[in-house]
């Protein structure tokens, strides 16, 4: 049984329409198997999300930061990734009312992860939708900017890729490329599998959501291995 009152409590946000809090957590898988279900899934909820939280970082990192334009770029993606946003997810237990499909809720593995992510940005679409702008902008600021100072002083803003491309065109003098190894799932939950090559040799592979996540993941397992310094 989910207890949506708990959750507000947890989220810090008394909501006026429950009906926008629960839909930030259903699935379209979903609504597959529960097609008379009252609410619909929380797609567009994500996309609302998903530029909010983008304008209220960006918002941020402007007013509070000289920097140029290129390490602003870097730092909001580090806050934004999906990584960042179901890790806020497991924190706040967005988990536990996930409305999922019997073979999406047995998934444990990266596929949930994503979930948890849009859910996050659902969250935010419906926080912004049911209360204001200065609202949302406080739950991102509280919930999300506040990892920027760990980020900066461990410079984790700096992606597995460039890092990868930075090491080896220092160390060989070459620069690695990335090659889609499989792909499947539907158009609306697409997956890759992308492998990162020097010449013919593949000294890494990941999974995302999308090519550059496939990539991102890609770079970190050569990083991880170090296979290509060998």
């Amino acid at each position: 049984m989910r207890d949506f009152e708990k959750l507000q409590n947890q989220i810090g946000i008394k909501f006026n329409s429950l009906d926008l809090l629960r839909q930030s957590v259903v699935h379209r898988s979903y609504l597959n198997e529960n097609s008379k279900f009252a609410l619909d899934h929380n797609e567009r909820l994500e996309f609302l999300g998903d530029a909010v939280l983008e304008l209220v970082v960006t918002d941020y990192l402007y007013d509070n930061y000289p920097n140029p334009e290129g390490e602003l770029t870097n730092w909001r993606s580090s806050l934004v990734n999906s990584k960042m946003l179901a890790t806020k997810s497991h924190e706040m237990g967005l988990n536990d009312y996930l409305y999922l499909s019997r073979g999406e809720s047995k998934d444990k593995g990266k596929a949930r992860e994503i979930i948890l992510a849009n859910a996050f940005e659902a969250l935010i679409g419906a926080i912004y939708l049911d209360q204001d702008y200065t609202i949302v902008q406080q739950f991102i600021i509280k919930h999300i900017v506040v990892e920027l100072p760990k980020i900066l002083e461990n410079n984790l803003y700096i992606d597995p890729k460039s890092k990868l491309q930075e090491m080896i065109q220092e160390k060989l003098a070459v620069t690695p490329s990335y090659k889609v190894l499989e792909e499947w799932g539907p158009d609306h939950d697409r997956q890759f599998k992308i492998g990162v090559f020097l010449d013919k040799k593949q000294i890494g592979e990941g999974s995302g959501s999308s090519k550059q996540q496939g990539q991102e993941a890609a770079a970190g397992q050569a990083l991880e291995s170090g296979v290509w310094e060998k």
